[in-house]
């Protein structure tokens, strides 16, 4: 028999997740250099704290870039009925030329629901409804007509308008931690997000025990179990919370590891984090596509200048 060969590694694309601005000018300066400096995307939090709106936010980082891509990562789909977010992403897309890419999730942050009054259900329930509201957002997406008679939602009549530029519907961005998720994620999205296991509702502890390289393989492992025959069709995506551009990748790997209580060792090969020289980084990110498939990368507002380098080695490589 012949031999088989892997398919060849999804080139490497860039995001900037940015969340504030304190003038109208600052935040067209940054989508513009993100734009400028090779990044692909542009994405924004969905949360009640000091940070930005993301839907105007994201429509003016459109308006003022040619071929920048926009999304949120992600919108929560408890703090907008699905029918009305369909309509502001369908509109955003048609009004970018077809650069939207729809980030959602069921929503982790406890502070966002105590401060909102809106319930934070058990996570059980809240992936239920995540799962209702993306179906319903993909039907409205069609431009047809539709009912839907669900647990969470009654749509009755609807036909979603306008419809995207991007047929039959936007990329879809899921980002998972926990096993239900990453399989919903596996077997619905376009890209398929790593994340740390929020279960606690808050980044601490019990989050970076789950960015370890280990418990990425095993987060991995469940997503590709998950999405079977289509595994190689995905986008693997991760986020870069830390990132650090320095000759003395040691000692700042050990640094870091002591202010958020773990291990060097950890710092320095968790795909959470971007710590040493650019080309270090560079190649840091060839194995790590290598072992998980990680292509598509987002790092932090702060970030953009400093990785600069590296996005231009590595972006549609």
């Amino acid at each position: 028999m012949p031999a088989t060969s892997s398919p060849a590694p999804r080139p490497f694309r860039f995001g900037v997740q940015a969340r504030q601005a304190t003038t109208a000018a600052e935040w067209r300066d940054l989508a513009r250099r993100c734009e400028d400096r090779g990044y692909a995307v542009l994405t924004m939090p969905d949360h009640f704290d000091d940070s930005l709106a993301p839907m105007p936010a994201l429509s003016v980082a459109a308006a003022v870039t040619e071929d920048l891509r926009v999304g949120a990562l992600v919108f929560d789909n408890d703090y907008k009925h699905p029918v009305v977010l369909a309509k502001e992403l369908a509109t955003l897309d048609l009004l970018s030329d077809g650069r939207l890419e729809i980030g959602i999730g069921a929503g982790w942050m406890a502070t966002d629901y105590e401060q909102s009054g809106i319930p934070y259900d058990a996570p059980g329930v809240r992936v239920d409804r995540f799962e209702e509201g993306l179906t319903i957002i993909r039907r409205a997406m069609s431009g047809e007509r539709f009912d839907h008679d669900g647990t969470h939602y009654r749509i009755t009549g609807y036909t979603g308008s306008p419809v995207p530029v991007q047929r039959p519907c936007p990329p879809i961005l899921i980002g998972g931690g926990g096993k239900r998720v990453l399989g919903i994620a596996a077997r619905q999205a376009d890209i398929v997000g790593i994340n740390a296991t929020m279960h606690a509702g808050r980044v601490g502890p019990e989050a970076f025990a789950t960015m370890t390289a280990e418990a990425v393989d095993d987060k991995v492992a469940v997503a590709r179990a998950a999405a079977g025959g289509r595994a190689d069709e995905i986008e693997w995506n991760i986020r870069a919370f830390i990132v650090n551009l320095t000759d003395d990748r040691a000692g700042t790997c050990s640094a870091i590891a002591a202010m958020i209580g773990a291990e060097a060792s950890m710092v320095e090969q968790t795909p959470f984090a971007l710590v040493g020289s650019p080309a270090s980084i560079v190649e840091d990110l060839l194995a790590r596509r290598e072992r998980w498939g990680f292509s598509y990368v987002i790092v932090g507002a702060e970030d953009v200048d400093g990785l600069a380098p590296v996005v231009a080695e590595l972006a549609g490589k």
